[in-house]
């Protein structure tokens, strides 16, 4: 694997563009959460497909799509950022997260789950934990099945995070903002009853927030059960397609003691809501949930609020 460009702070988050062994481009990420320090919690983001299909509304991976990793070529990239830190392969992490969602739709690629399947052999890691984030699209139903077995034989107890990006509880705002077919909430509520068992994590119902964007508790309390799902609210982070779709961010990510009625609300509902307020500073990298630094290098007209680090070509 060849690096060909990085931007980033090392006590922060850094991004690089690779290049893989079968020539393709793709983008990989490796970050703490201050003030935790890397021993406590160290987050790798790694890319599914080159590019995604998907194309939703506030993302920049989407559109330049241009096919599927490889199981090596995924492992390519987990273990260039961890041979950067651990060569030893001995990763003494309290909590070693990686997270299947820098680029591409995890469930349109079986090579994910060959992955999951190989990943506690492959480092001494006692704190990994794997994340799949999804946005549920039609026909994955045998990638889906599969997880479920995989994380039952070997990620129990509270060691996987599955994650699924609603955004919204209106339906057609919904598919607006994710433009696939994808599953109705009945059938990921279904899903996740099946895929919840006690001393798991709960399951993550993920809403970047636009302006002027529902999200009714009562719609939710119909599929969702609160002692099985948990609301995770972020900032509409800065990105070119967000600016392109003129949409605007409900969380205001400059102050994170703000009270938001829609989290009351849901609070109300018996829900557990995280509000997730990163360092501003990613933004500026451009490493944080649908940011695309090739996006970026393509640009006629750079973001003020994005993307700002300087990217170092190698």
């Amino acid at each position: 694997m060849k690096v060909l460009a990085t931007a980033g702070n090392e006590e922060i988050a850094m991004v690089y563009i690779v290049e893989t062994d079968n020539a393709n481009l793709v983008e990989c990420v490796e970050s703490v959460q201050p003030p935790l320090p890397r021993e406590k919690k160290w987050v790798l983001l790694v890319s599914t497909m080159f590019g995604c299909p998907i194309g939703c509304l506030m993302c920049d991976a989407g559109g330049y799509y241009h096919g599927k990793p490889t199981r090596d070529e995924i492992f390519a990239q987990i273990d260039f950022l961890v041979n950067k830190r651990y060569p030893d392969r001995h990763i003494p992490c309290e909590q070693f997260k990686i997270q299947f969602a820098r680029m591409g739709e995890p469930s349109l690629n079986l090579q994910v789950l060959d992955v999951l399947e190989e990943l506690p052999t492959h480092f001494d890691a006692p704190g990994l934990m794997p994340s799949v984030s999804t946005v549920a699209p039609a026909g994955t139903d045998k990638f889906f099945s599969r997880l479920l077995d995989i994380k039952q034989e070997q990620y129990a107890a509270g060691h996987f995070q599955f994650q699924v990006s609603l955004h919204t509880t209106d339906a057609e705002l919904r598919d607006r903002f994710i433009p696939v077919k994808k599953w109705d909430f009945a059938r990921i509520g279904e899903y996740g009853e099946r895929f919840y068992a006690p001393g798991d994590r709960k399951i993550t119902l993920n809403f970047a927030l636009a302006e002027g964007t529902p999200v009714d508790p009562q719609v939710l309390l119909r599929y969702f059960d609160p002692a099985k799902f948990l609301i995770k609210i972020t900032p509409l982070n800065p990105t070119y397609r967000a600016r392109e779709n003129e949409l605007i961010s409900y969380i205001n990510p400059l102050n994170a003691e703000q009270k938001y009625e829609v989290i009351q609300e849901l609070q109300a509902g018996g829900y557990q809501v995280i509000l997730s307020i990163g360092e501003m500073e990613e933004n500026l990298i451009g490493s944080n949930c649908g940011q695309y630094l090739r996006r970026h290098l393509s640009a006629d007209e750079p973001m003020e609020n994005g993307y700002t680090y300087q990217v170092k070509e190698s």
